[in-house]
C-alpha cells in the first residue's frame, strides 16, 4: 500500500506509568465516601476484581455478605493483586443486616439491580456517603434487602442479556460515583454544591 504525500512520522509515544504508587501517596488522597456491599457473590475472582476497583477509586471499604469470598482467599487474591490487603473490609451475615447498619450510620444505600423501576446510575443524583449493593451473579440482590435500600440503580442493557458481569458493573457504578462526588466537591466553593 502506498500513501501519497509526505511520509507519516508518528509522534513519540507517551511514557506508560509502571509500578504502583507509594502507600503514602495513596493515603494522602481523600477517600471516596462509598462502601460496597457484596451480596452472596459466587465468584471469588469477581470479588477480587471488586477489591481492586475499590482501591482504584479510593472507596472506604467492602462488606462481604453470606457466602461471598472474603480475604484471605487464593482466588480472590489472584484478581485483587494485593488490594485485598489494602482495602478495609468487614463481613456481614447477610445483605439486609449490612444495609440496615449502613443506613443507621447515615449512608444512602443503592441496590444495583435490574428491577423495572431502576434508574441508570448516571441519571441518579447520588447522596454521600453512599453504599452500593451488588447481588449474586445469577440471582441478583436478595429480595429481603431491597426494601431497605434508598434507591435502585442499573446499567441499561440493550442486547439479549439482562445484565453484565458484576465486576464490570461495579466498575461503571464506582466511576460514576467518583465522577459525581468530585463534581459536587468542585461545586462547593461556587454555591452549587
Amino acid at each position: 500500500m502506498s500513501l501519497s504525500g509526505p511520509e507519516f512520522i508518528p509522534a513519540p509515544a507517551p511514557a506508560v506509568r509502571t509500578g504502583d504508587r507509594s502507600a503514602a501517596m495513596a493515603a494522602a488522597v481523600e477517600r471516596l465516601p462509598v462502601r460496597l456491599v457484596l451480596d452472596r457473590l459466587r465468584s471469588a475472582h469477581n470479588v477480587g476484581n471488586i477489591f481492586r476497583l475499590a482501591d482504584a477509586v479510593g472507596a472506604e471499604g467492602v462488606i462481604t455478605c453470606g457466602y461471598t469470598a472474603a480475604p484471605p482467599h487464593p482466588k480472590l487474591a489472584k484478581t485483587a493483586r494485593g488490594c485485598d490487603q489494602l482495602v478495609p473490609w468487614e463481613g456481614s451475615p447477610d445483605a439486609r443486616t449490612a444495609v440496615q447498619a449502613l443506613r443507621e450510620r447515615g449512608y444512602a444505600v443503592y441496590a444495583v439491580e435490574t428491577v423495572e423501576s431502576a434508574r441508570p446510575v448516571w441519571e441518579q443524583p447520588l447522596r454521600f456517603p453512599a453504599a452500593f449493593v451488588f447481588g449474586n451473579e445469577a440471582l441478583g440482590v436478595t429480595p429481603e434487602s431491597l426494601p431497605f435500600c434508598d434507591g435502585v440503580v442499573c446499567l441499561p442493557c440493550r442486547g439479549v442479556k439482562n445484565s453484565v458481569n458484576v465486576g464490570n458493573c461495579a466498575a461503571v457504578v464506582l466511576y460514576e460515583a467518583l465522577r459525581q462526588w468530585l463534581a459536587a466537591r468542585a461545586g462547593e466553593g461556587d454555591g452549587h454544591g
